[in-house]
């Protein structure tokens, strides 16, 4: 820091890149450790990249573990809502601010990262923050009724089970809070009015998971009961030690007056409709006292101005030339784009200019990786904690989350995240999410009035939970009610007799000791029997004809599998284990991996073909459209990032010499794994030696196609992916002729989704537009009728003139539909206007907004 100029006292520094702004940052909260840093960002769309470059620098720092930076360095979003069109903000955003709050109150937060819009809604004072959060522990004294009212006044909900954030759930002497920001939700167990135990548990299985010595519950909204007495700044102004920097202080400032204006037009909107609305001034902080504010925070810049220079025509932020400046020298790192060769020779530059040089991996199996990957170019790397040979080593790697690496020259530094070497995409994980809905329904979320299915009883409907005295005790019961108002009454203890009904129709209900049911299990009973031969001819063929059994895990592919940086769900990690058993068996594979979208196919699919790879064998990806197939290559080539693997792709976007080159080499054994659609079942394609066949969504495919797939199946290794399999391809691996692993968990990392059901207004349409762009996303806009599809096109150009827009329906000829879904995964465009022919299965983790 010293060396680079950023530790000498200044006003307003120049020349920072983001990344290099964030380790700024880190370095004031360093030197204030009993403190909070205010870093103000331009909008929402920086909070989650800047959060963790901040979070690496600070862990760097302080020796902080990962849990404690991320209670020490916290994001404040904006409520991303017009308080005057009826939406109310997300829980996840509220609780989130809340959160900060509370922390910058009692003092333990040392970095607060906010955006423009975030600072102006007015929120409730710190008393009322303070007195409405709790600290609970062990041998404390609190009635559960009690507790139960500090909950709801702190916005939790009671519900049973308590498997959302911010839900609790009372039985007897046990209370279950699911506080928002935590993981697992936490048990207490209480002895009369005494806390006995605490400890977290699994929501979906009802298990203990760990004993925990205290937990907190913050509210979880920033405004209690309407009280508004309060800004951000007043809580700031409670720290011992309080510092505020302003990264870009034009654009917050731009961005900041753009709000106070949108929210006064609304206002004035909402009076002209005779609704009765409250005043901005009573929602949101003055204007001058924001500015106020920012004129005596350090200003952060990429770009370094002249003293002499005017301000910016949009600033009106005051920022006198006799403020001190201070000029750094920082650079951007190189996007090498997986160009090893010439990441050695830069690294071997900087080495002979005595420069020091760090290499950030998101993992610790992409640390070892790219330690072994430089080792083969003969350049030493050793990890950071391995300070003794520090001196020897051209390159330390470290383990973390950074967006882009930079260099300060005077400091003789050099930084470089994976992002800048292999062309990876890394996203920072968001608040995590308990994982325990499941998309196959199951008794966990039995509602009242939902169908149910006895085993030996047939089809009724659930009446809810009774308890009923037999002799002195009482035993609890599920009730469920047949025709002719039938009762029948199952302890709980034989669950397993009881399944929800998952029918796509309202089912007729059985009578009790009637012949309804029993006909249907005859009938269920006789299908099985016909396919019996189908199932007996495909095992006799598979038999017949011996496939590769593939050789048992290499420190490659546990390499490859560290490399992974997200937590496996239990679905998942159980049909990798299924598919590496049938894939080491000698009878080819024939596996159905069936989830939702989201929930993970991909990533166990690319465990599997990497596997393959390993043995020698070649892999064929097989995706139903061009999109899915340039989404699949993408994916595919950002994972094996850093592995010796050729991957290609054959496309209608390929030109011909590009395809017949590709299956050239292809034949030759060049290609370790191909991605494409149709195309390669042609003919023309011929295989050196496949190993692994991944097909992706099969029903989308033809009969003449399925065919050749079923040839496949009878020489290699096929797994199937689906989320909507078809009732055939369901039905045969539900009676064993395909094998299936079911994924049913979503991951650890997922947002509820939030739905408003508003009348058709052109003001919202174009809000929620804006507020996607500002932090960065894009959106999906639907509309069925094609006829008039142009014509909300245009609506929504002069709506927010500044979005790219781009239409796709389904009378459009296929390359033109796909060319338009290709852009719009590459960011081209803001926004996507379609039918329901928006394509299925696509992974666009930038749109988070859909308008229907």
């Amino acid at each position: 820091m010293a060396r680079s100029g950023m530790d000498v006292p200044a006003r307003a520094i120049s020349g920072l890149t983001e990344s290099a702004k964030a380790l700024f940052v880190a370095a004031t909260a360093q030197a204030r450790p009993n403190g909070v840093v205010l870093h103000i960002v331009p909008g929402d769309g920086d909070l989650e990249r800047t959060c963790a470059d901040v979070a690496f620098f600070l862990a760097a720092l302080d020796g902080l573990t990962p849990a404690a930076a991320e209670r020490a360095i916290l994001p404040f979003p904006s409520h991303e809502v017009d308080p005057y069109r009826g939406l109310a903000p997300h829980i996840g955003v509220t609780s989130q601010r809340a959160r900060a709050l509370y922390s910058i109150a009692r003092g333990t937060a040392r970095v607060v990262i906010a955006s423009a819009a975030a600072l102006l809604p007015r929120v409730t004072a710190p008393e009322r923050m303070l007195a409405a959060s709790l600290e609970l522990k062990p041998g404390q004294d609190i009635a559960p009724t009690d507790l139960a009212e500090l909950l709801v006044d702190a916005g939790f909900s009671r519900e049973d089970p308590a498997d959302e954030h911010g839900e609790f759930a009372i039985r007897g002497g046990i209370v279950d809070i699911f506080p928002a920001g935590e993981t697992h939700p936490v048990r207490l167990e209480f002895i009369g009015d005494t806390i006995e135990t605490l400890r977290t548990y699994d929501p979906s299985t009802q298990r203990s998971i760990a004993p925990i010595d205290q937990v907190t519950v913050v509210p979880l909204r920033d405004v209690l009961q309407d009280d508004r007495r309060a800004t951000a700044f007043d809580y700031l102004s409670r720290a011992k030690d309080s510092r505020v920097t302003v990264s870009e202080q034009d654009e917050v400032a731009v961005n900041g007056s753009k709000l106070i204006e949108q929210i006064q037009h609304s206002y004035e909107e909402a009076l002209n409709r005779g609704e009765p609305a409250e005043s901005p001034s009573s929602l949101f902080a003055a204007w001058d006292l924001f500015e106020a504010r920012l004129a005596h925070a350090t200003h952060l810049s990429q770009l370094g101005l002249d003293d002499d220079a005017p301000d910016s025509a949009e600033s009106r932020i005051p920022h006198p030339d006799s403020l001190p400046h201070r000029p750094v020298r920082s650079q951007p790192a190189v996007e090498l784009k997986g160009r090893v060769v010439d990441w050695v020779a830069e690294i071997r530059r900087l080495r002979d200019a005595g420069e020091t040089m760090l290499f950030v991996a998101a993992t610790p199996g992409r640390a070892e990786r790219t330690i072994e990957l430089l080792k083969e170019y003969d350049v030493f790397a050793v990890p950071v904690e391995r300070a003794d040979d520090a001196r020897y080593a051209a390159v330390l790697v470290a383990v973390g989350a950074l967006s882009r690496g930079f260099r300060l020259p005077d400091a003789g530094l050099q930084i470089y995240a994976e992002a800048d070497v292999f062309e990876e995409e890394r996203r920072a994980p968001e608040r995590r999410r308990s994982a325990t809905k499941a998309f196959l329904s199951d008794l966990r979320d039995l509602k009242v009035g939902d169908f149910v299915v006895h085993i030996d009883h047939g089809i009724g409907m659930f009446v809810g939970l009774k308890q009923i005295g037999i002799g002195d005790s009482v035993q609890e019961f599920l009730e469920i009610r047949y025709a002719g108002e039938d009762k029948l009454f199952v302890p709980v203890e034989r669950l397993d007799l009881v399944q929800k009904y998952t029918g796509a129709n309202r089912p007729p209900i059985d009578r009790l000791g009637g012949t309804s049911w029993e006909r249907a299990k005859s009938k269920v009973k006789k299908a099985m029997r016909d396919m019996a031969e189908e199932l007996l001819k495909l095992y006799a063929a598979r038999q017949a004809v011996p496939g590769h059994a593939f050789s048992p895990d290499s420190h490659w592919q546990q390499e490859f599998e560290d490399a992974f940086e997200y937590e496996l769900t239990l679905d998942q990690k159980s049909a990798i284990a299924d598919i590496k058993r049938d894939m080491e068996s000698s009878t080819p594979m024939d596996r159905l991996l069936c989830g939702d979208v989201g929930y993970g196919k991909t990533e166990v699919a690319m465990r599997a073909a990497f596997k393959a790879v390993m043995d020698g064998k070649q892999v064929a990806f097989l995706a139903p459209t061009t999109v899915l197939a340039f989404q699949h290559q993408k994916t595919l080539k950002e994972r094996f990032a850093g592995f010796p693997v050729r991957i290609e792709m054959v496309s209608r976007f390929r030109t011909k010499a590009e395809q017949k080159e590709v299956i050239t080499d292809l034949a030759a054994g060049k290609v370790d794994l191909i991605v494409g659609t149709h195309r390669l079942l042609s003919s023309d394609v011929q295989f050196r030696d496949v190993g692994l066949l991944v097909v992706d969504e099969e029903q989308r495919f033809g009969v003449a196609h399925k065919e050749k797939i079923k040839q496949l199946k009878k020489k290699v290794d096929v797994l199937t992916m689906s989320a909507t399999p078809i009732p055939r391809t369901l039905n045969m691996s539900l009676v064993g002729i395909r094998d299936m692993s079911i994924i049913e968990t979503p991951p650890k990392d997922r947002l509820s989704i939030q739905t408003n059901v508003v009348k058709f207004d052109p003001q919202v349409i174009g809000r929620a537009i804006r507020n996607e762009m500002a932090r960065g996303g894009q959106v999906y806009v639907v509309h069925n009728r094609v006829e008039s599809i142009f014509s909300i096109g245009d609506l929504v150009q002069r709506l927010v003139p500044e979005a790219r827009v781009v239409v796709g329906h389904g009378q459009m000829d296929e390359e033109s539909l796909e060319r338009a879904m290709l852009d719009f995964v590459a960011r081209k465009f803001d926004v996507l206007l379609a039918t329901t022919i928006v394509e299925n299965g696509l992974d666009i983790p930038n749109a988070n907004t859909i308008i229907i």
